[in-house]
């Protein structure tokens, strides 16, 4: 079966595999949250973005290979229920921005920035700073064709702004700089809930996102 990315509460993780890289993405918690476990394929090491919640579940899909490190993609609670019991149980640096890192459960051992590069094995991603959901928000970059976005970019719109116009147009801003003005449209997008996406599907709804205000 391919990837679709399409995944439920309790139901089996979706995996892509990638030449160098293996993509697993499940459903987890009370709010429809993504957890992605990425594994580089020539170390077996691996990294998971957003220790949402259900420990047991995501350490479950760890396994009894090593992971190095927790990426948070931001400080709202639902992508961090689970962070102190993973962290703990696997020993994973924790990594996350700094505007964010006070809002989290445990200390980040590894701040980065716009730009900065986390790998996992052999694999290297990039951190993208996407600012106006909170203001550490972060995505991870991988090849220019993996996107992971957290709650910045979903199907059909930008991250939750609560109606504040000036964090509204720091996102949509950061978002099509940082990602839609130098992406291709082949980028497949793994958001913090719900389904997947690819830019090239959601581009040409950038003026709409931008009229509306949300």
């Amino acid at each position: 079966m391919s990837y679709t990315g399409d995944v439920t509460a309790g139901g089996p993780a979706d995996v892509r595999e990638l030449p160098d890289l293996t993509i697993s993405k499940v459903e987890v918690g009370d709010f429809g949250n993504n957890a992605y476990l990425l594994r580089c394929r020539e170390t077996g090491d691996g990294l998971l973005i957003d220790a949402a919640a259900d420990g047991t579940r995501l350490l479950e899909l760890i396994g009894d290979m090593p992971i190095s490190k927790i990426v948070t993609t931001h400080r709202h609670q639902d992508h961090w229920g689970a962070l102190a019991e993973v962290a703990a149980a696997t020993g994973a640096e924790t990594v996350a921005h700094p505007l964010d890192a006070p809002g989290l459960p445990v200390p980040v051992t590894r701040p980065v920035e716009h730009g900065d590069r986390v790998t996992v094995g052999v694999v290297t991603l990039e951190v993208i700073h996407l600012r106006g959901h909170t203001p550490g928000s972060i995505a991870l970059l991988y090849q220019d064709g993996h996107l992971f976005t957290g709650d910045s970019l979903f199907p059909g719109g930008v991250g939750n702004t609560q109606g504040d116009a000036a964090r509204f147009e720091q996102l949509i801003g950061d978002v099509q700089e940082r990602v839609f003005a130098r992406l291709p449209d082949t980028t497949w997008v793994y958001p913090g809930h719900g389904k997947d996406t690819t830019l090239g599907a959601e581009r040409p709804s950038l003026p709409e996102w931008r009229s509306r205000g949300w």
